[in-house]
């Protein structure tokens, strides 16, 4: 069983939207998708085989103030409007649906990392636990903290899945995958450190003292896992695809330019591909 694994990153999710456009362009099928944040966004577009439908997303709708800003925060407490992005666009009324039937009838396995605020260990969330025009494990994914509040499902509050397990290459494993391609939206040399996520933590420390912890050492999870799936890489198990250039991009810079690179720099990476699968 072939897997994929897209980590996310906000908007240089871009660079997985290359990947998955150059795969559904050349007809390459992976049997089980594990999305990370945006890469929940990415993963959902590609089973449901909607070509161009994520680029869209981010060249275009992330520009809105609908999408994210400060006025969003002012009035939601949520910088980024999850309801609007993977609700108002992307139900079946909406601008750009998802395609959710041809989701169910692809066949394929879909894991959708998220983090339980309450106790700051990932859930995973399958399409089955999705329904047409209810999208919530997608936004809880990626529901980043301060950022945003956490997202609700069932009384339960989650933030983005890249807080418990960021690279989730042991759970695609435990899964029954074979083989694993890791989309990452750093340099594959790029580790994190935790300064940022420190401060961050601290802001939600009071409320999910868990979620804090699990914050303020999210970088040597990252770090870890990324070792991990190096070492994997030389077995042959993991083929790491990840750009060289992030063009100064950040979690939520919005530079259509930078953007542009990466989204082109994603598709011709995934050239690698078709040889690591066989």
């Amino acid at each position: 069983m072939i897997g994929v694994i897209d980590v996310g990153g906000g908007m240089r999710g871009i660079y997985g939207a290359g990947v998955f456009d150059y795969c559904m362009d050349q007809g390459i099928s992976f049997d089980a998708c594990f999305g990370v944040s945006a890469g929940a966004a990415n993963i959902s577009s590609y089973v449901a085989h909607q070509r161009g439908r994520n680029y869209r997303y981010y060249s275009e709708y992330a520009f809105r103030k609908e999408y994210m800003g400060w006025e969003n925060f002012v009035r939601t407490r949520s910088y980024i409007n999850l309801n609007y992005i993977y609700g108002t666009l992307s139900n079946s009324d909406g601008e750009y649906p998802l395609d959710y039937p041809n989701m169910l009838s692809s066949g394929k396995q879909m894991q959708i990392v998220t983090t339980d605020a309450r106790t700051g260990r990932p859930y995973y969330f399958s399409l089955e636990d999705m329904q047409q025009d209810k999208y919530d494990p997608i936004k809880a994914s990626s529901c980043v903290p301060v950022v945003n509040r956490p997202y609700t499902i069932n009384g339960i509050p989650y933030y983005d899945g890249g807080i418990s397990d960021p690279i989730p290459v042991n759970r695609a494993f435990r899964k029954g995958c074979d083989k694993v391609v890791l989309i990452l939206t750093r340099p594959r040399d790029d580790y994190r450190d935790s300064n940022s996520d420190r401060r961050l933590a601290k802001l939600i420390a009071k409320r999910y003292p868990k979620a804090a912890y699990k914050l303020a050492h999210r970088a040597q999870i990252y770090n870890r896992q990324l070792d991990l799936a190096k070492s994997y890489e030389k077995r042959g198990k993991v083929l790491i695809i990840a750009p060289k250039d992030i063009s100064g991009m950040k979690t939520l810079t919005k530079d259509l330019d930078a953007m542009r690179f990466m989204y082109q720099e994603g598709y011709e990476d995934a050239e690698k591909i078709p040889a690591f699968i066989g």
